[in-house]
């Protein structure tokens, strides 16, 4: 099974992904490991295209996946070979609210850290407002090549009537 989870920060990606990663015993992704540069001691810093597209192919290589990101420009072979494509279109609010917490748990050592400061939230709060008004529409167009293993999830019920 191959399944690639698409939507934009807080929207549940990693949840929807980890519990599906449980209940059907697959190895599950995150396209942040593969975009970014986790090595570097600043935030920020993109992994070179190179590496990251071999990365990539890697894991399309695997009988099994499942993959999570808000990326989709570089995934046509991701969004191509999988058997199911999740896209998650939360609402505002929510997102929100989520990157907050989990800026605070991250900051009180409560969940993994990564090397977020106070203006990295501000600029990932107005970027994942950009991306829900520009990006969105266009991955919506892009997966209107896969009407048929296209689902799209809009609130937490739904994600978690999905994995039962």
């Amino acid at each position: 099974m191959k399944i690639h989870i698409i939507g934009c920060s807080g929207t549940g990606k990693s949840y929807l992904a980890k519990r599906l990663s449980e209940k059907y015993n697959i190895p599950h992704f995150d396209l942040d490991d593969i975009f970014w540069d986790n090595s570097s001691d600043r935030y920020g810093v993109k992994m070179p295209d190179e590496k990251r597209n071999q990365l990539l192919d890697d894991i399309l290589r695997k009988n099994n996946w499942i993959i999570e990101g808000v990326f989709y420009d570089w995934l046509d072979g991701s969004f191509r070979d999988a058997d199911v494509i999740i896209l998650l279109d939360i609402p505002k609010r929510v997102y929100r609210f989520r990157i907050i917490r989990r800026f605070v748990k991250r900051k009180l050592g409560m969940e993994r850290a990564k090397k977020e400061t106070l203006s990295s939230l501000v600029a990932l709060l107005k970027w994942t407002d950009k991306f829900q008004d520009k990006n969105l529409p266009r991955i919506y167009e892009k997966l209107g090549k896969y009407p048929d293993k296209t689902i799209i999830l809009h609130s937490r019920r739904e994600v978690n009537d999905y994995i039962k």
